[in-house]
């Protein structure tokens, strides 16, 4: 872990009645998160009226405001996706809805829809980067279908699209996006047997999943992505 990591790691969240959330380093100094820019940058002391929040709690809150940007988190996997890897897959969609995130899927079947369908039921936007010419073949759980006629290269696409990505199972296509995913210089998490990839992070359950996206976002992992 690099100084820069471990400060962000060791830093204390705080969340004031004004609706900012402020971050204490180890050394004392605070600064202030930026939702629109999502970034960190140098504020004023925590005020008497804040609490401490968890990371999680924090990304809840300040989606809450409606000033926090929505850039999406992708869940890839397989079109021909297992019961369990359906399950998992909804369950993450209604995870990051119920903070506040948009998710976003290639738009199809399998874990694509299962995901989708997560999101769509508690309430979240939910984004389909569709492979065909036309949107109408998106799954119905998908909001807003974006149409690419670009086949198996949108692939890069929403790996691009994203900040972070959560892979469940998959192969070849999900092999790629997660390949881009870290290309990009995305946080990409694996659960249920996904590709071998890397660098990426192997995730137990939809909550460690959650914990670290929340952690991407609000930049308290090796910092912000790059073009």
């Amino acid at each position: 872990m690099t100084d820069l990591a471990a400060s962000a790691a060791d830093a204390r969240l705080f969340w004031s009645d004004s609706g900012c959330l402020f971050r204490v380093g180890p050394d004392g100094a605070s600064q202030e998160f930026d939702p629109w820019a999502l970034e960190w940058r140098a504020g004023a002391p925590v005020g008497a009226d804040a609490r401490a929040v968890t990371p999680v709690e924090a990304l809840k809150l300040l989606t809450g405001t409606g000033r926090m940007r929505r850039v999406p988190v992708g869940i890839i996997g397989p079109k021909a996706a297992n019961a369990a890897q359906e399950e998992v897959a909804e369950a993450l969609g209604r995870a990051f809805a119920k903070v506040g995130l948009t998710v976003l899927t290639g738009g199809r079947k399998g874990v694509m829809e299962a995901a989708s369908r997560g999101a769509f039921t508690a309430g979240g936007m939910t984004i389909g980067i569709i492979p065909d010419n036309e949107w109408d073949s998106a799954n119905p759980y998908v909001t807003v279908p974006l149409a690419t006629g670009l086949g198996p290269a949108r692939n890069a696409i929403v790996a691009r699209a994203c900040e972070a990505l959560v892979a469940v199972g998959g192969e070849y296509g999900t092999l790629s996006e997660m390949a881009f995913g870290m290309h990009f210089n995305r946080k990409v998490l694996a659960m249920l047997n996904a590709p071998t990839v890397p660098g990426t992070i192997t995730c137990a359950s939809v909550d460690e999943a959650l914990a670290h996206v929340a952690a991407r976002f609000l930049r308290l992992d090796s910092g912000p992505s790059v073009g």
